[in-house]
């Protein structure tokens, strides 16, 4: 019996892939790569959502994850937050 559930739902059990995963970002040098954000790339740049997968498939699209996708996440993730605290700073201030 195979069982299938939402990738969300396989996170706990994921823990040592996702660690992995990010142990080797590092020793490429992305000294700054976390777990949480290998997993949220998954999610938005793999996976766009949080589909059902079988735990051998959530476990290979992790594995599969290139650097290329998880550096072009991480530099759209960083543009966007700069956005917000541009808004921020600007609502604060008054200026636009």
């Amino acid at each position: 019996m195979e069982i299938v559930k939402a990738v969300n739902d396989w996170k706990k059990e994921l823990i040592p892939v996702l660690k992995s995963k990010t142990e080797e970002f590092q020793m490429m040098g992305y000294s700054k790569a976390t777990e949480e954000d290998v997993w949220n790339c998954l999610v938005k740049k793999v996976w766009k959502g949080n589909p059902n997968k079988r735990l051998y498939e959530v476990v290979q699209d992790i594995f599969h994850l290139s650097s290329g996708i998880y550096m072009s996440y991480i530099t759209i993730d960083t543009y966007q937050q700069d956005d917000d605290l541009m808004a921020s700073i600007a609502a604060l201030t008054g200026k636009s």
